[in-house]
């Protein structure tokens, strides 16, 4: 299923022995287009602080009831690692929860792998700058982590001149990957949003707020129209990718 990344804030996270807390946030690989971790806010429920669980604990998503079930108890949640407050998720923070809970940092699989994306898909450190305001350096957080908040509002340029914004994203809740960007073109071409896949994603500059695609805008202009109101169907993904030459996903 196609959730709205942001639907997902407010979600009541539930271990095997009762509530822990609720999403605040969600932080993707920008170089896999994979959720990394589900930042839970526990409030008073355990220790008053933010932890990071790994999507391969859910166990079931209850979207009527705005609830995620994961594989753990209160308790291992509660001694976890410490995630700093208001500092970059490090790459040492990460590698102790995995070995903590036991997460296996490769689960999930990858469409995004260099043998299927465009030659400017993966990007270097250079094309993958800071975002502004965060303070985050290379050597205080993992570079390719970024939060889905953050992302909303970026500025996204086609081949030939900008085309819109980031309203939000679009993810798989099976395998925990973003499928698309929902763009609002408003801007250029009033009252139309716009699906386009990370397959089409050239570049992200951070410090300028800016995603670069490898197609025109003519290209975006001329493709399957998307009613942001209508479901999207597995004939509708099969047409939008089969347009854009762009690989499927898993079908």
């Amino acid at each position: 299923m196609l959730l709205v990344g942001s639907a997902l804030e407010g979600y009541e996270i539930h271990a095997s022995d009762g509530k822990i807390g609720t999403v605040s946030d969600l932080l993707f690989d920008d170089t896999t287009w994979k959720i990394r971790w589900i930042v839970v806010d526990v409030g008073t429920c355990l220790t008053g602080r933010k932890v990071l669980i790994h999507p391969s604990a859910i166990v079931e998503a209850d979207h009527r009831r705005q609830e995620l079930a994961v594989r753990l108890t209160k308790a291992k949640v509660k001694d976890s690692p410490d995630i700093l407050q208001d500092r970059p998720v490090s790459q040492q923070m990460e590698s102790d929860l995995y070995s903590y809970y036991n997460w296996d940092p490769a689960w999930g699989a990858d469409y995004f792998a260099p043998s299927v994306m465009s030659s400017g898909a993966y990007f270097t450190d250079t094309m993958l700058r800071d975002p502004p305001g965060l303070g985050l350096r290379l050597s205080d957080g993992d570079p390719h982590l970024r939060s889905i908040t953050t992302v909303k509002g970026y500025h996204v340029h086609a081949t030939d001149g900008e085309i819109g914004h980031i309203e939000n994203l679009l993810l798989d809740d099976v395998n925990w990957h973003i499928n698309y960007l929902i763009i609002d073109t408003k801007n250029w071409w009033f009252g139309k949003h716009v699906l386009v896949s990370p397959f089409a994603v050239r570049a992200i500059i951070w410090d300028e707020a800016e995603i670069r695609l490898d197609i025109t805008r003519d290209r975006v202009k001329n493709s399957p129209p998307w009613d942001p109101l209508a479901a999207i169907d597995r004939a509708y993904e099969r047409e939008l990718h089969g347009y854009y030459g762009w690989p499927g996903y898993g079908w």
